[in-house]
């Protein structure tokens, strides 16, 4: 679900920037033109999937699980925030008609016959990143759906391919706020992912003492429910437990590793034990988050 959204979201978006400027071109017969935007195009999906290489090869270079744990709570942080940004600032003026069409006519008496390519490959890529950003996330907390994503690409596609090339009236306000909301859950999630993240660095770094504490049994919880167990409690359902071979446990679905449990981890941020932080910066970002969504399509 998580992949479907962001993927639908961002190339909806993209698909839109690039059917509007085709439009333009085709209409001025810049047939040139029309074939570096493709050009364009083509360059910035493969700058997206170079950049999305180069996240995971770092990601896998680093031996030392204390600090990949470190860095993974402060990617999900950097990404937490961006999502907040383009939800609310950046994505609401990018996807102006007027103001794409405004930069497609600059570009195109400009001097330079390269000044298209420079603006939809910029354009898309400024999408690409995001999107690889926020699926690279998503995908540390609960693993990645190739058919959430290729799904949210087709329907994206075909929206914008209805609306731009078609001409047909689609009003994309339902679509933009209800994925609006849910990159609200998602920015809460990865906030609240990257502080348990970051509760791992401490523990397994050994910096416990740092915080004056001598065993992580001394980190104080909320709650701390459906703890995996060797053998099932009598009167225990096993429709309810998966078992987990590695670790010779029973873990219950609604455990954060158990199979309704970690979609609810990736898609609310959700956790069967987290600290008194984690529970904080969620409810913060959570509050923050679902303020602006509000205020902005009040507003809008």
């Amino acid at each position: 679900m998580n992949q479907f959204i962001i993927a639908f979201r961002e190339c909806l978006e993209a698909a839109l920037i690039v059917g509007i400027i085709y439009t333009f071109l085709s209409k001025a017969n810049l047939t040139a033109q029309i074939k570096r935007m493709w050009l364009a195009v083509v360059a910035a999906v493969v700058a997206s999937i170079g950049v999305a290489y180069s996240l995971e090869s770092i990601n896998a270079s680093i031996e030392n699980e204390s600090i990949a744990k470190l860095a993974e709570s402060v990617f999900m942080y950097i990404t937490a925030a961006v999502l907040l940004y383009v939800v609310f600032w950046l994505s609401k003026s990018m996807a102006s008609k007027d103001a794409i069409e405004k930069l497609t006519a600059s570009a195109t008496e400009s001097s330079s016959k390269w000044s298209i390519f420079f603006l939809v490959f910029f354009a898309i890529l400024r999408e690409g990143f995001e999107t690889v950003m926020f699926l690279f996330g998503s995908s540390l907390q609960a693993g990645f759906s190739y058919v959430g994503f290729f799904s949210g690409i087709g329907l994206a596609t075909l929206i914008g391919y209805l609306i731009v090339v078609q001409g047909k009236k689609i009003n994309l306000k339902p679509f933009f706020s209800i994925t609006s909301l849910f990159l609200v859950l998602f920015a809460a999630g990865m906030v609240a992912y990257g502080t348990h993240e970051m509760e791992e660095f401490v523990v397994k770094g050994n910096h416990l003492e740092v915080f004056g504490l001598e065993s992580k049994t001394e980190i104080t919880r909320p709650w701390n429910i459906l703890v995996p167990q060797a053998e099932l409690a009598e009167g225990a359902t096993e429709l309810f437990y998966n078992f987990n071979e590695q670790k010779g446990k029973y873990i219950h679905i609604l455990h954060d590793k158990g199979t309704v449990g970690s979609f609810l981890k990736g898609f609310f941020g959700y956790n069967s034990n987290p600290n008194w932080i984690e529970l904080f910066v969620w409810m913060l970002t959570l509050g923050f988050g679902l303020n602006i969504w509000r205020r902005f399509y009040k507003a809008a």
